[in-house]
C-alpha cells in the first residue's frame, strides 16, 4: 500500500513544481483592482473629476484642489444641483433675499450666469478664482477657512468635517498620497 502511494505523491510534487515554474512573477501580475474608499457614486467622482481637473488646468495645488472637492462636497455632496438652500429649507440671504445658489459650489447669481453656475469645469474655475483672489495667504490658513473666505458663507468651521473625506477621494482619484493631514 505504501509502495502504491509513492508514485502517486511523485507525480503530484512534480505537477506542483511545474505549475510554480509556470506562475508569472507576482511583480509582472496585474495589480489588484483598488477598492474605492469613499462612499461617493459614479456622478458625484465624476464632478470630482472635474474640480480637481479645473485646478491642475490653473497650476493650483493638490491642497487647493482637496479645498474645492471639500468645498463642493459641503455646499452639494458633489452634486451639481439646479436648486438651492431657498427652495429646500428657506434659507436667505443676510439681507432677506432669497438665495439663488446653485451647482457643486451653491454659487449664487453673482457668480456667473446659471449656465456657468451648473457646468462643473466653469463653476470650479469661477471657486478657483474667488479663492486666489480673496485668499491669497491660503496656505497659511485652515482648509475650511479658505473654503469659508472664497464662499463668503456663514459659518467658518462648516467645512471643516468634510476635508478628511475630499483629502482621501483626491488620493483615490489621483491614485497619489497627498501628504495632506486628514
Amino acid at each position: 500500500m505504501v509502495v502504491g502511494i509513492l508514485p502517486v505523491l511523485a507525480v503530484a510534487l512534480v505537477l506542483a513544481a511545474g505549475a510554480v515554474a509556470l506562475s508569472p512573477p507576482r511583480d509582472l501580475l496585474p495589480p489588484p483592482s483598488p477598492r474605492a474608499v469613499s462612499p461617493y457614486d459614479p456622478e458625484q467622482r465624476e464632478n470630482a473629476v472635474s474640480i480637481m481637473s479645473a485646478g491642475s488646468d490653473l497650476g493650483l495645488s493638490v491642497r487647493d484642489q482637496a479645498i474645492a472637492v471639500m468645498t463642493a462636497m459641503g455646499e452639494s455632496s458633489l452634486r451639481n444641483i439646479d436648486y438651492g438652500d431657498a427652495q429646500t429649507s428657506g434659507v436667505t440671504n443676510p439681507d432677506g433675499t432669497p438665495t439663488t445658489s446653485i451647482g457643486l459650489f451653491q454659487q449664487q447669481d453673482a457668480w456667473g450666469s446659471r449656465d456657468e453656475r451648473l457646468d462643473p469645469a466653469t463653476a470650479s474655475l469661477l471657486f478657483y478664482r474667488a479663492m486666489v483672489d480673496r485668499v491669497p495667504d491660503r496656505d497659511s490658513l485652515a482648509p475650511t477657512l479658505v473654503a469659508h473666505r472664497a464662499q463668503i458663507n456663514r459659518d467658518p468651521d462648516h467645512y471643516a468635517r468634510y476635508w478628511p473625506a475630499a483629502v482621501a477621494l483626491v488620493e483615490e482619484l489621483s491614485g497619489r498620497a497627498s501628504g495632506l493631514a486628514r
